[in-house]
């Protein structure tokens, strides 16, 4: 479970005072397994939002509970522990290595610690989403569509409770994000895991998610 405590960054603090929102100083729950979308314009903190979650940014008041546990006082191996079992990511900058091809990319996270999946599905999964002919090559030549499935990919060869996902989509076109969309909503329902992600403008393409307003 997911609890937000009357978060708010502190950049933010000035840009969002009185502005009506669903999550920024609320009390929030995410129940295991809850598909959640975050829906936004730019410029009020989604990414900030996403980082906090993960534990990247300790900038804000409040609170983010983890099952009760306070992730900003959480140890460096704890959380470090948690993102390898519990948090899986998707940024929006991706940060894939570029001089690594896409396969070594993906097989960074999926041999970190005992692989939770074999190869065989990793190419599975690229022949899903149309990018199983690129995963020799360096990551920084493919273009960024390719990048945002290679990193969609990324995310899904580790154990998780929870997928967070910063505009996961935005630059693949509407045939390849219903792939993408398929092949997360499988794993996720494979695993009775939640999500979060992050969007500009409102959309339907995962069923039954719940959507906030940041």
């Amino acid at each position: 479970m997911l609890t937000l405590n009357n978060l708010m960054p502190d950049p933010l603090r000035e840009r969002l005072s009185g502005k009506s929102s669903s999550v920024w100083n609320c009390t929030v729950q995410f129940d295991p397994g809850e598909w959640i979308g975050i829906i936004a314009p730019s410029g009020t903190g989604k990414t900030t939002f996403v980082h906090i979650l993960y534990g990247l940014r300790k900038d804000y008041t409040g609170s983010v509970l983890l099952n009760h546990a306070d992730i900003r006082l959480l140890e460096p191996d704890q959380m470090a522990k948690v993102r390898q079992q519990q948090f899986s990511i998707i940024f929006q900058d991706l940060k894939l290595f570029p001089h690594l091809t896409v396969r070594e990319n993906i097989e960074l996270k999926r041999i970190l610690q005992e692989p939770y999946c074999d190869a065989d599905k990793v190419t599975a999964m690229a022949e899903q989403l149309g990018i199983a002919g690129i995963l020799n090559q360096p990551a920084g030549i493919c273009s960024y569509g390719e990048q945002q499935r290679a990193s969609i990919i990324r995310a899904l060869v580790q154990p998780f409770e929870w997928l967070i996902m910063d505009e996961p989509f935005s630059h693949l076109d509407i045939d390849n994000t219903k792939k993408a969309v398929a092949l997360i909503a499988d794993e996720c329902k494979q695993r009775k895991a939640g999500f979060i992600v992050t969007n500009l403008d409102e959309t339907d393409l995962f069923p039954n998610t719940r959507k906030l307003y940041l």
